[in-house]
């Protein structure tokens, strides 16, 4: 839970312009303490990365959902209000190690805790402080350390699981401003098939580990992960975005490909022995860049999923499965969820 600090300058002075801010503020559930923002790290036996965002300005969490336009607007542009906290100090504790590190100009933080010996696999906590003389706020997170299972998912948000329009700017805005976390749809079949995923030969008490990068903000960190959580998808570690401002909201998840690619990349080399399952869809570059993944890393990957959404997309796309296939990894370019899984059964992946 995050502990905020004592209140702001505008809450101290009784000035109009003051009062004024700070109606506005309550009205759009935002604040203006410093808050910590630690999303969901990851690591290996030999170390644990840890990473978030601090914030001058923040949304509050959202607690009630009502399929009302105007105010899933406003849910969703408070988002894009935020004012990061660039330069600031935070202080890490995990597996009883301290780190210390500087958020960047946009308020982000990573940082590795180097392992004296392996965690056993699971969730482990963690607790990030912000200091600035003293204690401004804290959080806590978690860290995941994958079982050693059969193989690891490393899969797409928009459009391969979530229903998003991404081809489309027009569609894909009305959606994400006029719907909420509780009231978006997941494509049918795909939560069963992602549970299917999770839980193959993994043995008692493990599970595959899922790891889901997407081309959208870390603005939309809380919006995601109650969607998910909502619709029953597998628990996993998220990696988004760069942060966007208002200005920029109508530019959400577009244009971050190679730093997309670069993530993939730094789970794959985090985890040089396991084996991955790829999921995206065809609305953007997963294609590409999953090729340019088999391309560099192909003895690391079990196989490559393509939901089809953007027929347009369809010549691109296949030339890129052929070029996956002739690398010796197999692919499936569906248009319904069932079809994939019964892929996976065919090929090992799971058992029915």
């Amino acid at each position: 839970m995050e502990t905020l600090s004592p209140p702001t300058i505008y809450e101290k002075t009784g000035s109009l312009k003051g009062r004024l801010k700070g109606r506005l503020l309550s009205w759009l559930h935002l604040t203006e303490r410093p808050v910590v923002k630690v999303y969901r790290g990851f690591g290996n036996d030999h170390q644990l990365t840890i990473h978030g965002s601090v914030f001058h300005r923040s949304a509050l969490s959202r607690t009630k959902y009502r399929s009302n336009i105007w105010v899933n607007l406003l849910g969703l542009i408070r988002l894009f209000l935020v004012k990061p906290y660039p330069h600031a100090t935070v202080k890490v504790w995990a597996n009883d190690q301290t780190a210390q590190a500087k958020t960047d100009a946009e308020g982000y933080f990573r940082l590795e805790i180097k392992l004296p010996q392996p965690l056993p696999p699971g969730w482990h906590r963690i607790q990030v402080q912000l200091i600035h003389e003293t204690v401004l706020a804290e959080s806590e997170g978690s860290v995941l350390i994958p079982h050693q299972t059969e193989f690891a998912c490393i899969s797409d948000i928009d459009d391969t699981f979530l229903v998003s329009h991404s081809a489309t700017i027009t569609k894909r805005l009305t959606v994400l401003l006029t719907r909420n976390a509780h009231t978006r749809k997941p494509f049918e079949g795909v939560v069963a098939h992602y549970r299917l995923l999770a839980e193959a030969n993994s043995g008692p008490a493990a599970t595959n580990p899922f790891f889901y990068v997407s081309s959208s903000e870390w603005n939309l960190y809380d919006y995601i992960l109650e969607f998910s959580e909502k619709n029953g998808l597998p628990e996993g570690v998220y990696f988004l975005s760069p942060l966007k401002r208002l200005k920029d909201v109508l530019k959400t998840g577009q244009n971050k490909h190679m730093t997309k690619f670069m993530r993939i990349v730094r789970i794959l080399e985090a985890y040089p022995n396991q084996r991955f399952i790829l999921l995206g869809d065809d609305t953007q570059e997963d294609p590409t860049i999953y090729a340019s993944i088999v391309e560099h890393f192909p003895t690391q990957i079990r196989c490559v999923y393509i939901r089809q959404v953007h027929g347009k997309n369809e010549p691109k796309t296949r030339a890129k499965l052929v070029g996956i296939e002739a690398k010796g990894v197999p692919y499936c370019y569906f248009a319904h969820s069932a079809e994939a899984r019964q892929h996976s059964i065919d090929n090992g992946l799971v058992a029915t």
